[in-house]
């Protein structure tokens, strides 16, 4: 049992609401702050979200509210889990109620579209330089309804400080939930943001009735261009062999739980993408992702045939029959050549 401390979640989404049942059978003070007031309802009256993840009751003393400095005031480490594309706005919104000494965990994966800041940068931005060596980034192979559930799980931290990322371990730990930590911020973000972009192309080509060879090539071909881009950008390439690259990878990219490869199958059966985001619930990160990482490696000079074709899918109309055999099509050339 860790020592107890007060951890504030901002996010009630699937994820947000597994983190704040496993950080209180971590043995901590949990307060979850949600955006709609039929979540944080369902969590008071009946101890279970029932938007978001129905099929797992949270522990009775995780505290729901619609009032985010009820979640953040007097916490003692905060878990950012919000959509990657709202994160500046609500960042803002917190500046002024932060507690100063309080690690800041950011769950959410993804990169901002238009400045294509991973989140990382987000807050270094909008925070004041007293509060940067505070944040930290929890990434890995985690379906958010196994780790509700209590399946054995691992995970990364990362901080630039490491006695941030052991906080967050020691915190949050339990012997279902094992985390790693690592100073490696970048990488660990990228590899958890990039993977989701991956993830439509596999369900793609799972869709289109591909077998499991063509999966093989694509997670591996896939990992290539996520650990150059992200290595062209400050990581470190055994990162992206870690739990934040290729556990993550894998995970996202066979997973019957994973959004991102269901989109894929979607795009494969011939909806549109306009289509499929209306049909869904909850947010498949790849999407906006795609776009800001194809924007990322022409900045970076960096190759990405994968994310290309998944970004000319998505946003330029191109068929997905198209993509996959512009992926085959290409020139040949010797394995690590981009």
């Amino acid at each position: 049992m860790t020592t107890q401390r007060k951890v504030g979640v901002l996010g009630a989404g699937s994820w947000g609401t597994a983190l704040a049942s496993l950080a209180s059978r971590a043995g901590n003070a949990v307060t979850l702050w949600g955006y709609e007031a039929e979540v944080v309802q369902g969590i008071r009256t009946q101890h279970v979200n029932p938007l978001y993840l129905p099929e797992v009751p949270l522990p009775e003393d995780v505290v729901a509210t619609q009032e985010l400095p009820q979640a953040v005031a007097g916490q003692d480490l905060l878990l950012l889990v919000l959509p990657a594309q709202h994160v500046r706005s609500y960042i803002k919104q917190l500046a002024h109620m932060l507690p100063a000494a309080a690690p800041l965990v950011l769950c959410s994966k993804g990169i901002e579209r238009h400045t294509l800041a991973t989140m990382d940068q987000v807050l270094t931005e909008e925070l004041p330089q007293a509060l940067h060596a505070n944040i930290a980034v929890l990434s890995g192979p985690s379906f958010a309804l196994e780790v509700a559930r209590g399946v054995p799980t691992n995970v990364t931290a990362a901080s630039r400080d490491l006695k941030v990322a052991k906080l967050v371990q020691a915190t949050l730990s339990t012997r279902a939930f094992r985390i790693y930590t690592s100073e490696d911020v970048i990488g660990v973000e990228l590899g958890g943001a990039l993977k989701n972009v991956i993830a439509i192309a596999v369900g793609a080509s799972d869709g289109l009735g591909f077998g499991n060879n063509t999966r093989a090539g694509i997670i591996t071909r896939g990992l290539a261009e996520v650990t150059r881009l992200a290595v062209s950008m400050g990581a470190r390439p055994e990162t992206l062999l870690g739990l934040a690259g290729v556990g993550d990878l894998i995970l996202t990219c066979t997973g019957d739980l994973s959004r991102n490869r269901h989109m894929g199958q979607l795009l494969a059966s011939g909806k549109s993408p306009t289509d499929i985001l209306k049909e869904m619930r909850m947010i498949a990160e790849g999407v906006p992702t795609a776009e800001s990482a194809y924007q990322l490696g022409l900045r970076q000079g960096v190759e990405l045939p994968i994310t290309e074709q998944v970004y000319r899918v998505l946003y330029e109309g191109q068929k997905v029959t198209t993509a996959m055999a512009a992926l085959q099509d290409r020139s040949l050339k010797e394995e690590w050549q981009s």
